[in-house]
């Protein structure tokens, strides 16, 4: 008996969107983001680990942990080389109609790009080849640069949200017309879905840049302050980590 060829092409379509997890696990790790991301998420485990004060400071495992934290640090930094061309990229492809927006761009862009150019003169500085005297301030002006990349970028994102909610709502109210007349509405569904996921991951966005940006703040004012405490500042690197983490997954 002939086999049904929609039949094969089904079975070959559920295979492939059933990925398996070590390939998908393969890809991820093989992208630079992947790695520092896993990277991130250990750096701050241990700095909540460390800040909880439930290992006391003169303890052996409180000073391999604060190496651990400090050599994954430098680590991180080392995977930032040349990131900066990134944000060029990105600038070049935004979406600019207006002066508002190039100025949002530029900052945007333009403080992340900084601020990953500088990083890369403080992983220098960290590992000996440049100077160790002039690494506090090239941090002082990488901090700034990122704290500046996360306003511009926040708001891009708040004004990318309020385009989608427009979309969203006009696609609602063209789902409940051709619903109305008796019609099918499944593919107008089918973008509603995408778009509702789409809005999902940008408000995940925006509560990742406001952590990034609270421990910018952290950084330029040396920790000292109500918001800069050393378990906060870890909590929201944890939470930056997470939410970086599971995006990269999603789109790798």
């Amino acid at each position: 008996m002939e086999s049904d060829p929609s039949s094969s092409l089904i079975k070959t379509t559920v295979k492939d969107n059933r990925r398996d997890f070590l390939l998908h696990l393969e890809a991820y790790l093989a992208k630079r983001d992947g790695v520092d991301k896993l990277l991130k998420i250990s750096r701050y485990a241990t700095k909540i680990i460390l800040s909880s004060d439930h290992i006391p400071a003169d303890h052996p495992l409180h000073r391999r942990l604060k190496t651990f934290e400090s050599s994954v640090g430098l680590s991180r930094k080392a995977f930032r080389l040349g990131k900066f061309i990134q944000d060029v990229n990105s600038f070049r492809s935004a979406n600019i109609h207006t002066k508002q927006d190039i100025i949002l761009a530029i900052i945007a862009y333009g403080g992340e790009g900084l601020y990953y150019f500088v990083e890369q003169f403080v992983w220098l500085a960290k590992s000996g080849l440049i100077d160790a005297k002039h690494s506090r301030n090239l941090q002082r002006i990488s901090a700034w640069a990122e704290l500046v990349g996360y306003i511009g970028s926040i708001s891009l994102k708040i004004r990318d949200l309020k385009g989608i909610l427009v979309d969203e709502a006009c696609l609602v109210s063209s789902i409940e017309i051709t619903v109305t007349r008796g019609d099918s509405a499944e593919i107008e569904e089918g973008k509603l879905k995408k778009l509702r996921e789409k809005k999902l991951m940008k408000k995940l966005s925006l509560v990742q840049d406001a952590a990034d940006g609270l421990m910018a703040v952290g950084d330029i004012r040396d920790g000292k302050g109500r918001l800069s405490g050393p378990l906060l500042m870890a909590s929201a690197g944890m939470l930056s980590a997470v939410i970086s983490t599971h995006k990269n997954w999603v789109s790798c």
